[in-house]
């Protein structure tokens, strides 16, 4: 059998995982795509501090391991495969592993209207939400938009807003009357209220229902561990 030119000499499940979605922005084309099918330009839109020479590489390493396909009937569009999707919940996970050491946000940070449809996704709880009335949440994260539909122990979510990827909004609950609630929050207030550091009754509500940010705060929660005191200055150290 021929050497893994960039193998790690390993037979292992998680050196292999490594060896197909392991590269540098890898897993962030991965966690777009399972919002949905985007084109080249979509991604570059999200990832904007991705070379375009980089982005071209790892589409085209994903394809060859199998984890993305082109779109046939999109020009210059990629989706997941089912190998790809069945990618969701690592990512989730790691998702809600990052939530909770995220800290502060940078100067440059941004949040993508993909980055906070798969961060809802993650922070998910089907069980407290089975016991909370419908609601779609129209939530506003600086640059980035999605609408959430929560019905029962079902959660539907896509990005919306003038500089999205086109999508089919969400259906209404069934029971959805009077059950919306739409709010603005910055990076660190979402990620308090997610953590449930943040007073709810404090968030302003631009429409709709003024239960719905603690409702909110109910259905979508990631315990959040304090970082300790010399992460930020070990993170920025690693960085330079």
């Amino acid at each position: 059998m021929a050497a893994r030119a960039r193998g790690f000499g390993q037979y292992s499940g998680v050196a292999r995982a490594i060896e197909r979605v392991g590269e540098r922005w890898a897993l962030l084309i991965v966690r777009d795509l399972l919002v949905g099918p985007r084109r080249y330009g979509d991604l570059k839109a999200s990832l904007p501090r991705i070379p375009t020479n980089i982005l071209a590489d790892r589409l085209r390493e994903l394809q060859e391991s199998g984890v993305v396909r082109r779109v046939p009937t999109v020009r210059g569009g990629y989706e997941l495969t089912p190998l790809g999707r069945e990618l969701e919940p690592v990512v989730l996970a790691l998702e809600r592993w990052g939530w909770s050491v995220l800290g502060d946000p940078g100067e440059e940070e941004r949040v993508s209207h993909e980055a906070l449809a798969v961060a809802l996704r993650s922070a998910f709880r089907p069980e407290a939400a089975a016991i909370e009335p419908a609601t779609e949440y129209v939530l506003h994260v600086g640059p980035a938009s999605v609408a959430a539909v929560v019905d029962g122990s079902a959660l539907e979510v896509v990005p919306i807003g003038p500089d999205a990827v086109p999508q089919p909004r969400p259906s209404e609950p069934a029971d959805a009357a009077g059950a919306s609630v739409e709010f603005a929050l910055e990076p660190s207030q979402l990620r308090d209220l997610i953590a449930g550091r943040a007073d709810a009754a404090a968030v302003p509500v631009l429409a709709g229902d003024a239960d719905g940010v603690a409702r909110f705060a109910r259905t979508f929660h990631i315990e959040a561990a304090d970082p300790p005191d010399d992460a930020a200055g070990g993170l920025a150290a690693s960085a330079a």
